[in-house]
């Protein structure tokens, strides 16, 4: 389950771009203009011009790797919109009551409050015995994770998901971390086409061509295990096909950046470089985290170009989940203080994983 930052635009050089990361090197723009014209013959070839001459004044426009950017990203979405097919606009459906969960199961902090909890400082770094949690804990999330892969089908509804994703969580003896969290009235994540995360379960039955990510997170013996995945309904467009397949080829580049020592920055360029290879756009708003016994905890995991500082250290565990769009990475949100869909309609998918860190690369967790 993402968690979500606030960015603000920096005007002043250096510059540090949230759009393109590292610092880029400023490029120049030649611009020219015809200033002047002259009656003198000239020489063209060996013969005379009969023509006036005409001089140029060229000048060079200094254009900021930020400014440069933009330009790129805002030239790119409108050629994207311009082409991609769009889905019907989503609607929200009837969401049912929050189910309930046993007495005898344990609970995280912020389940019985409504108040959405602070990001900790502080990285997780698992003991032993707390690594054989987190590994139970995350391959139970893998396992729930494809079981609600296979109800996939047009006419299901996303209510029914839910249930049967807090069903086969329950029996396992956990506790669906998304339930209670800041409020979140539902036990799974499901987001279709344009909803870039956070979609709250309802009565919409899925339709053919619809994509949709479910991000599953499990509390188990004191752990959460956080993975997510997008799934095809039915007849789907290739186009949405291809965005699916390069979003989760970005995560997969930017876990293989990680190892004990990595910088946190390497992840989000090797994301951004294939995201843009393929004319998609990556979401800045929302960013993996650090995940063990706490649900979301530094280090924030910036999925686009960045410079931020900090470098990955053996043992710590945290997910990486990009979220890559056809067109924009704007966003409106819901009333419901949830559900964020792309501003414009094109559609979005994500894939994310848990991992930890390794001398020499890093584990998936969230496998089965």
């Amino acid at each position: 389950m993402a968690s979500t930052v606030f960015l603000s635009t920096i005007s002043s050089p250096p510059l540090s771009s949230s759009f393109t990361g590292d610092y880029v090197a400023s490029s120049r723009c030649f611009i020219g203009a015809p200033v002047a014209s002259s009656s003198s013959p000239s020489l063209l070839y060996g013969k005379k011009n009969s023509y006036p001459l005409r001089k140029f004044h060229v000048s060079a426009k200094k254009v900021s790797g930020l400014e440069e950017a933009i330009r790129i990203r805002r030239m790119r979405e409108a050629e994207a919109t311009s082409k991609v097919k769009r889905t019907p606009p989503l609607r929200r459906g009837r969401v049912s009551p929050r189910l309930l969960v046993p007495d005898h199961i344990p609970k995280p902090p912020y389940a019985e409050s409504n108040v959405l909890p602070d990001i900790s400082p502080d990285f997780q770094i698992p003991s032993p015995e707390g690594l054989v949690k987190m590994r139970a804990a995350c391959e139970l999330a893998a396992r729930v994770l494809n079981f609600a892969g296979t109800l996939v089908k047009p006419s299901v509804t996303t209510n029914e998901i839910d249930k049967a994703v807090h069903d086969m969580i329950v029996e396992a003896g956990a506790y669906p971390s998304p339930l209670g969290y800041g409020g979140f009235p539902k036990s799974v994540c499901t987001s279709v086409n344009e909803c870039m995360c956070h979609g709250i379960p309802d009565s919409r039955q899925l339709q053919s061509g619809d994509i949709i990510n479910i991000d599953v997170t499990v509390y188990l013996d004191g752990y959460h295990g956080d993975t997510s995945k997008t799934f095809f309904c039915g007849d789907v467009d290739e186009g949405f096909k291809r965005l699916v397949k390069v979003t989760e080829e970005c995560l997969e580049k930017g876990i293989a950046v990680c190892k004990d020592g990595a910088s946190f920055k390497k992840i989000g360029k090797r994301i951004s470089e294939h995201a843009e290879k393929y004319g998609y756009n990556v979401v800045e708003r929302f960013v993996g985290h650090g995940v063990g016994p706490v649900f979301h905890s530094e280090p924030l995991i910036y999925h686009y170009r960045n410079d931020e500082p900090g470098h990955m250290v053996e043992g710590q565990t945290f997910t990486i989940e990009p979220i890559l769009t056809i067109g924009t990475t704007e966003c409106v949100t819901w009333p419901d203080n949830w559900t964020t869909l792309t501003a414009d309609g094109g559609v979005a998918a994500q894939f994310e994983h848990t991992i930890l860190i390794t001398r020499t690369g890093s584990e998936i967790l969230t496998i089965c």
